[in-house]
C-alpha cells in the first residue's frame, strides 16, 4: 500500500510518499516539498490573500501529478498555521475539495506538536536523554520537551517567521538594534518555554526540518560539515553553527541569493530564523544542537500506519 502525506504550511507545501512494508514500517518513495508562501502579506491580517490562494492551488495541482505517477493507494493531508488561522482558511480547504477531492484536517498548535515529535522521534540515535525540539515554521513556531517515550510538554507560539518578517520589516542587511528588539520580543514571548525548561531540564536540542535542513546544506556546502548517507540527523557544532549565524547576519538579500544550499523560498526568513535559533540556545544555554530531517508528515506516515489517524 502506497501513501502520501501532505503538509501544507505557511511557508511550503510538503509531500511525503511512502510504501508501507513488512513490520508496520514504510519505505519512502519520495520527499518534496513546492516553495508557496502562503502567509505573504496576509498572515497577520487573519487572511490568505488572492495571488497565496492561487499558488497554493498550483502547487496541490503539481503534487497530484506525482501522486498519479507513484500510484498512490491514500492521501491524507494536514493543514497549520496559515489557515487555520486565517478567516478564509475554510474557503482554500473547500477549494482544495472541490478541486482536487482532497479533504483537508485543519490542525490545532498542540496537535502539530504531538505529529513533529513523533517524526522526530524515528531519527534519534539516542534513547536516554530529554531533548527539546523546535519546529520553525512561517506561521508559528513548536517547541516540545520530551523523551524517548513521552512528551513533558508542548506549546505553539506564533511566532513564526512570516509573522515576524511582517510585524518587523528589518533592514538588508539586519541592524544590531533591530537583533535586540527582536530578542526582546522572543524573551517576553517565550517564558512558558523558559519555566518548562527549568522544571525539565532537557540536554539536547533538536531542530526539527525546515530552516535547520537550510543551515545542514550551507554548512555541507561550505564544506563546515559533512552530510551523512541517511541524510535525517546531523549534530551541528555550536562554534560552526555560530559562523554561518553571523554570515547571515551581514548578508545582503543579494548575497543569499548565491548562497549555497539555501532554498530560494527561505531566502527572505533565513535571517529572522537564525536570530530566533541564537537566542533559543544563549537563553537556554546549549552547547550543540542536531537537525533532524524528519518532522509533521513523518509523524503523520507512522501514525496512518499504526491505524491512529
Amino acid at each position: 500500500m502506497r501513501i502520501a502525506v501532505l503538509d501544507l504550511g505557511t511557508n511550503t507545501f510538503n509531500l511525503l510518499i511512502a510504501e508501507i512494508v513488512e513490520g508496520m514500517n514504510y519505505k519512502v518513495l519520495i520527499n518534496t516539498k513546492e516553495g508557496v508562501k502562503l502567509g505573504r502579506g496576509g498572515i497577520n491580517q487573519k487572511v490568505i490573500t488572492k495571488d497565496a490562494f492561487q499558488r497554493g492551488i498550483d502547487a496541490i495541482a503539481r503534487h497530484f501529478l506525482l501522486i498519479g505517477q507513484y500510484k498512490v493507494d491514500k492521501v491524507i493531508a494536514f493543514a497549520t498555521s496559515a489557515i487555520r488561522d486565517a478567516d478564509n482558511g475554510q474557503d482554500f480547504a473547500e477549494t482544495l475539495k472541490e478541486k482536487f477531492n482532497l479533504t483537508i484536517s485543519v490542525i490545532s498548535g498542540d496537535k502539530e506538536a504531538e505529529l513533529i515529535y513523533l517524526g522526530v522521534k524515528q531519527t534519534l540515535p539516542f534513547r536516554d536523554k530529554r531533548f527539546l525540539i523546535l519546529d520553525i515554521g512561517g506561521g508559528s513556531n513548536e517547541f516540545i520537551v520530551a523523551d524517548d517515550n513521552q512528551i513533558f510538554w508542548k506549546r505553539s507560539f506564533k511566532l513564526g517567521m512570516a509573522r515576524l518578517l511582517e510585524k518587523f520589516h528589518t533592514s538588508d542587511p539586519i541592524t544590531l538594534e533591530e537583533i535586540v528588539q527582536l530578542e526582546i520580543y522572543f524573551k517576553n514571548e517565550l517564558k512558558e518555554l523558559f519555566e518548562k525548561v527549568i522544571l525539565y531540564k532537557p540536554e539536547v536540542f533538536i531542530g526539527a526540518s525546515g530552516s535547520f535542513d537550510s543551515f545542514v546544506a550551507m554548512l555541507v556546502s561550505e564544506k563546515f560539515l559533512e552530510y551523512k548517507d541517511v541524510g535525517i540527523f546531523h549534530e551541528i557544532p555550536i562554534h560552526i553553527y555560530g559562523q554561518l549565524h553571523q554570515n547571515l547576519l551581514k548578508s545582503t538579500k543579494s548575497d543569499r541569493d548565491n548562497m549555497k544550499g539555501l532554498e530560494p523560498v527561505r531566502r527572505d526568513m533565513i535571517v529572522l530564523a537564525s536570530v530566533f535559533v541564537n537566542f533559543v540556545i544563549k537563553e537556554l544555554g546549549f552547547q550543540t544542537m542536531y537537525q533532524s530531517a524528519y518532522s509533521l508528515k513523518e509523524g503523520a506516515m507512522l501514525e496512518m500506519i499504526n491505524g491512529k489517524i
